[in-house]
Formats: structure tokens, C-alpha cells, sequence
């Protein structure tokens, strides 16, 4: 079948079905060593808010709902996995993470799997490289996220899909979506491609059009097109019970209402999804350094001829193939623009490596020195670990999260030996770092009042309480590398408070002026910042608010609220 989807065979053996162990285990030791320095790291931004006390649940009560965080539906493998771990091994950053590692060299295979299929070893080895080098992917192969595994299980499915085997089809898209819930966006968007080639046979059975797809480009394919679409939709049955089986547990399906409001109800805008359509397509095309590869890819597609080997020329990936590629990106591209409060690279990682996939074995086609230019891509992606973009983006795609993770030890480190017993204003995330020992950043709880963020009206907010706590941690809560000359455009910073929760925190002299205190600690790395503001308080009990409007003022469940929104 390979052969009639135009796969080149020039390599002497498939190495992902011939030696998957080996294959695995070097890819395992190759990316545990990169992030060996990262291994024991506390719990970063949303592992600690949802999905590390989602995997704890699991471990000591057995329950797939979770209850130390507000249940936002995600279906629970991920998290069963790590709480078999700690079950096996114990309870520890490091045992987390290596766990996490397992599923990214898994994730790595089917990447090795597929490129193998669609094209030759040396493309696969090239490709699975590129992706285990990507800053997003490097940077999410040890954080305790869904993503990235729903990601591989994916590519193992695709691989499946595209050898035309039916019931591993079913597995792996089965076991993507009980990994995470958007996974099932794939093998839906090929069930209606499958479909539009159905009626495309139908009406034209000599159409050139069918061998856009793969069952009409393999005349002898004893795989039909219903045996295909039925293969693409039985996996939404498991991901459907998992629903049942969260609504009959908490009355709600896809979570609680405030994370269905900011990740469906508050995206569904026009403008806000151009804008967001937008920064999807840069992330699959030039996201991090990425463009060093699509753009190198595009050259060599437009001024090159194919490479000859031998007798014939190098072959292309299949044009069937190439359309399942297509139109997966392309979902994704469109579905998470439309839904996802939250502009994250990491809900891309099931497109990414396609492009990845594309465009090495286009360099390979047509370069002669094409191990150079993947080299070269190689290291602009490694580049790409440290260097912070000049736009704003997350720090969990690069290491800048554990610039985040470093400057969150030392201060609260700080905040606990200094002031054990004081009442600490801050914000989500730091509220469950100082309040859960068992997230790897203090000893024991501290006593926390809860603000939003550290904006100009937030600080003077909290200024007309400050009776109520002694000391501040504030801390940058969005990486911003300086106004670029868009800023300028009020406009555009009105668009993105309005559509991606923009704002500005106050820097550490200036809330500690509002909250009149000074600042006894404060630390920087490449753009974040953290610091512990001591309070002096002047007692006035006619201004300090009862508990009742403390509470009013500060509810308590924002930071669970927070930590639950992003998908």
C-alpha cells in the first residue's frame, strides 16, 4: 500500500517496525539527557493549577472527577498515567517529569513511524530531530500537560490511517481524545474528507480528483471508504461516555461555566477570530524560529529541481498523504482560532510536526547538502530554547518557564523563612504555591489574600485593604519584552485586552508606592521578575473591612477559577 501512495522505499529497512524498541529507547535517552538539568523543577503555571492536583486526586482517592481543583472535563488518561507513577514509584518533580518524558519519546516514535511511512528513514530521522528540538515541543516533553501526548497518539493514528489499518486507526484516535478532548478534531475532520471523496467518486468514478485521496489513488485497496469513515467516528463513543459519565458526576459536560464561557462563549467573534486565525497560522509556519525551516522549505520547492539518486529522482510524498497533512493542519488551524480563550502554542503540537514532516522531506527532494540545512535548522530551533522572541508569548514554550519556576523558589523561599506567619497578598498562580506544600516551592501553607493580577487597579484596589495582609509577592504574570511600535496603536492593545486578557503589571517600585511598603526582595531573569513587598502597616480598625467583605472584595475561588480556564 505504501508503494501505491508513492512512499520512497530507498532505505533498506523500516526501522520503527522492525526495531520500535530500540528506536524508543534511544529517542527516551536522547531527550532524557537534554532535560536532565530541568528534571526536579517545582510545578509550573498550569500543571500546579489543574492537572498535577488532577493526577494527586486520582492517587489518593481514585477519582477521575477531580476535587482539589474545579473539574474542567479534560478527559483524566494523562492524568491516571502519572498517578500510576507515583503510585509505582513515589511522589516527586522528578518521577513527574520522567513520566512526562516517556510519552514525549512515544510521541517522537510516532513521528519516526509516519515520516518512515509517508517517506524514507532519512526523512524520519530528520523530522523526529526537528520536533524533539522545537522550542514548544523540548519545552512541553517534561511539563505535566495533555497536549503533547494527544499529540503522539495522533501521529501514531495517522501512521495507521495512511497503511490503511482499521483497527489501530480506531485505537490510537481513541486513546488521542481520552487524552485530550480537541484531539477528536482530527480524526472528524478526515472521517469529512473521506466523505467529500466518496461523493467525488460517485459523481466522477474517472475523476482525476480521486487520487487526492488515498483509497481512489490504490485502485487495489481492499479498505473501502465507509470501512475508513467508520474507522474516523467510532472514536468519539469512548470520548462521548467520558462526557456522560462527567455530566452524571458534576452537571456539567465540558466543565464548569466559567471555563466553557472563556474558552467557547467569549471567543465566538469575528474579529477575534481573524486575529486569532492569525497567530495560529504563525504558529505552524513561523512560530520560534520555525520559519527557518518553512521558508528554507519554500526556497527549495521554488528554485530547485528534484535530486536524482541513481536511475530515477527522488520521490515526494504522496499527494494523498500530503492532503491528510493539509487538512488536519488546517482544522486545527481554524478550531483553535475559534475556541480556546487562550492563544497557546502548545494546541498546535498535532500540526506542527506534519509541517516538520513536509518540509524536511521537501529539503531532502531537492538539496543535495540537505543534511546542512536541517543541521542549520537544528540549531536556530536549540537557539530558540534560550532566545525570548521581541513579541509577547508564553515562557512555557521555551525555557523561560524555568526562569519562571527559579524566580518563584527564591521569593517564596525568601517569603517563607522571613515571614512564616504573615498574611501574603498575591495572585494565581503563586496563591497554590504558598498554600500547597506538595507543589515542591515551601515546606508548609502560609495564609494568602487573593488579587487578580498587578495591575494598576488591582494594586489600588488592594491598597484599601492592606489592613488585612503584611506582605506582598508580586511577580510578572505575562512575559512582554517591550512596547513594539504597535503598541502604540491603541486599537491594537484595546483588541488584545479585550479578546486575550492583555494587560501590564506595575513594577515592583511602583506598587510597592500604592501599597505603601517597600520592596525587601526582587529578582529578574530576561524579562520576568518577582519581588516581596513588606507592608507598613498603620492600624486603623475602622478601616479594615469585615470578613464578609474581604471575601466580597477578594473571592476565593478565582485562583481555581484561573488556573481551569486555559485548556
Amino acid at each position: 500500500m505504501l508503494r501505491a501512495f508513492g512512499s520512497d522505499r530507498s532505505s533498506p529497512a523500516q526501522w520503527s517496525g522492525a526495531y520500535p524498541a530500540l528506536v524508543f529507547a534511544v529517542l527516551f535517552v536522547f531527550i532524557f539527557l537534554l532535560h536532565l538539568p530541568l528534571l526536579q523543577l517545582p510545578y509550573f503555571w498550569d500543571e500546579a493549577g489543574y492537572y498535577v492536583p488532577a493526577a494527586r486526586d486520582i492517587l489518593l482517592s481514585g477519582s477521575l472527577i477531580p476535587h482539589s481543583t474545579v473539574s474542567n472535563a479534560h478527559p483524566p488518561l494523562v492524568m491516571a498515567w502519572l498517578a500510576l507513577w507515583w503510585k509505582v514509584v513515589g511522589y516527586a518533580p522528578l518521577v513527574t517529569r520522567t513520566a512526562m518524558l516517556v510519552l514525549a519519546a512515544f510521541s517522537l516514535l510516532g513521528v519516526f513511524r509516519l515520516a518512515e511511512r509517508v517517506a524514507n528513514t532519512k526523512v524520519a530521522v530528520a523530522s523526529a530531530l526537528c520536533t524533539a528540538l522545537y522550542p514548544v515541543f523540548f519545552a512541553q516533553s517534561s511539563l505535566a500537560h495533555v497536549d503533547l501526548a494527544a499529540a503522539g497518539l495522533t501521529f501514531w493514528a495517522l501512521s495507521a490511517y495512511v497503511e490503511g489499518q482499521v483497527v489501530a486507526t480506531v485505537l490510537w484516535f481513541a486513546l488521542a481524545a481520552l487524552a485530550k478532548e480537541t484531539a477528536i478534531l482530527a480524526p472528524l475532520a478526515l472521517a469529512g474528507w473521506e466523505i467529500i471523496g466518496l461523493l467525488a467518486g460517485l459523481l466522477a468514478r474517472k475523476s482525476v480528483l480521486r487520487k487526492l485521496w488515498l483509497n481512489g489513488s490504490d485502485p487495489k485497496s481492499n479498505i473501502g471508504p465507509v470501512q475508513r469513515i467508520a474507522a474516523l467516528l467510532i472514536p468519539v463513543l469512548p470520548l462521548g461516555l467520558w462526557y456522560a459519565y462527567h455530566y452524571a458526576y458534576t452537571g456539567y459536560v465540558l466543565g464548569n461555566p466559567e471555563f466553557f464561557r472563556y474558552n467557547v462563549a467569549a471567543t465566538l467573534s469575528p474579529v477575534r477570530f481573524l486575529l486569532a486565525l492569525a497567530l495560529r497560522l504563525w504558529q505552524v509556519v513561523g512560530y520560534l524560529h520555525l520559519w527557518v525551516l518553512t521558508l528554507a522549505m519554500l526556497l527549495a520547492m521554488c528554485l530547485l529541481p528534484p535530486q536524482r539518486d541513481a536511475a530515477s529522482e527522488r520521490s515526494r510524498i504522496s499527494f494523498p498523504v500530503q492532503m491528510v497533512f493539509y487538512v488536519v493542519v488546517l482544522t486545527y488551524v481554524v478550531a483553535m482560532a475559534l475556541i480556546g480563550g487562550a492563544v497557546l502554542a502548545r494546541y498546535m503540537l498535532p500540526a506542527v510536526p506534519l509541517v516538520i514532516i513536509l518540509s524536511v522531506s521537501t529539503l531532502w527532494r531537492r538539496l543535495s547538502y540537505w543534511r546542512a540545512a536541517v543541521a542549520c535548522v537544528a540549531l536556530a530551533f536549540v537557539a530558540g530554547w534560550f532566545w525570548n522572541p521581541h513579541y509577547g508569548f508564553s515562557p512555557e514554550d521555551n525555557l523561560a518557564y524555568r526562569d519562571y519556576v527559579v524566580l518563584h523558589q527564591d521569593g517564596e523561599r525568601f517569603l517563607e523563612a522571613r515571614y512564616p506567619m504573615a498574611r501574603v497578598l498575591t495572585a494565581w498562580p503563586a496563591t497554590d504555591e504558598l498554600t500547597r506544600p506538595w507543589l515542591g516551592y515551601i515546606t508548609r501553607p502560609m495564609r494568602v489574600v487573593r488579587i487578580e493580577n498587578f495591575t494598576l487597579d488591582e494594586m489600588l484596589s488592594a491598597a484599601d485593604f492592606r489592613a488585612n495582609y503584611e506582605v506582598a509577592l508580586i511577580f510578572s504574570t505575562k512575559y512582554e519584552p517591550g512596547p513594539a511600535p504597535w503598541d502604540h496603536w491603541r486599537t491594537w492593545t484595546e483588541m488584545k485586552t479585550r479578546f486575550f486578557g492583555f494587560h501590564r503589571d506595575l513594577p515592583p517600585a511602583a506598587a510597592a508606592k500604592i501599597l505603601g511598603g517597600r520592596a525587601v526582595f526582587s529578582e529578574q531573569r530576561q524579562g520576568q521578575w518577582i519581588a516581596v513587598i513588606e507592608l507598613e502597616h498603620i492600624e486603623e480598625a475602622s478601616r479594615s473591612p469585615s470578613g464578609s467583605q474581604l471575601l466580597a472584595r477578594f473571592p476565593q475561588p478565582t485562583s481555581r477559577w484561573r488556573s481551569t480556564l486555559r485548556r
